[in-house]
């Protein structure tokens, strides 16, 4: 499970945060990744950049946060957007929100925030792509479980393991 993966899978954008254009990012539901560049090597803040979380801090100690890093792999985070309770949210409003996370905004979820102790974000890869409302939880579920058994964990900035819905 890799970018080759996420490219043959159709999943598109693949841009820096620095150069993303979000009115370019699509409005409708779907999954999102958050790749390394190649040749990218691992260094973390000592204070993470991302907003706080129902007044929970979200710097982990160097200890912790080398323990989630994943050697080899170059996918950090999946994540999905649904199309939310009113139909108005998706990949472009979640995205947004994950972005203003890193820059300190409070969160509507808490799942990314190992993202936001790395140093040279900006590099980082944004990648998406859009699926059926009903397709994305179950997708997002069956990425998860295919990286953990390519990996034996989940990617780095993932706490917790999507679980398809019934």
């Amino acid at each position: 499970m890799n970018r080759k993966t996420l490219k043959s899978d159709g999943f598109v954008g693949f841009r820096p945060f620095d150069s993303l254009e979000i009115i370019r990012v699509p409005q409708g539901p779907g999954l999102f990744a958050v790749l390394r560049p190649n040749e990218f090597e691992p260094h973390f803040l000592k204070r993470s950049t991302a907003g706080v979380f129902k007044k929970k801090i979200p710097t982990l100690p160097a200890d912790a946060i080398w323990a989630e890093w994943v050697d080899g792999a170059d996918i950090l985070y999946i994540g999905k957007a649904g199309s939310g309770s009113k139909g108005n949210r998706g990949l472009r409003i979640q995205i947004k929100e994950f972005l203003d996370f890193g820059r300190g905004l409070p969160p509507g979820h808490w799942d990314s925030r190992l993202i936001w102790q790395l140093t040279h974000t900006d590099e980082l890869i944004l990648s998406w792509r859009e699926l059926p409302a009903e397709e994305v939880s179950q997708a997002e579920a069956s990425y998860h479980a295919a990286f953990l058994a390519d990996h034996g964990k989940l990617p780095f900035a993932n706490v917790v393991q999507a679980k398809p819905k019934n």
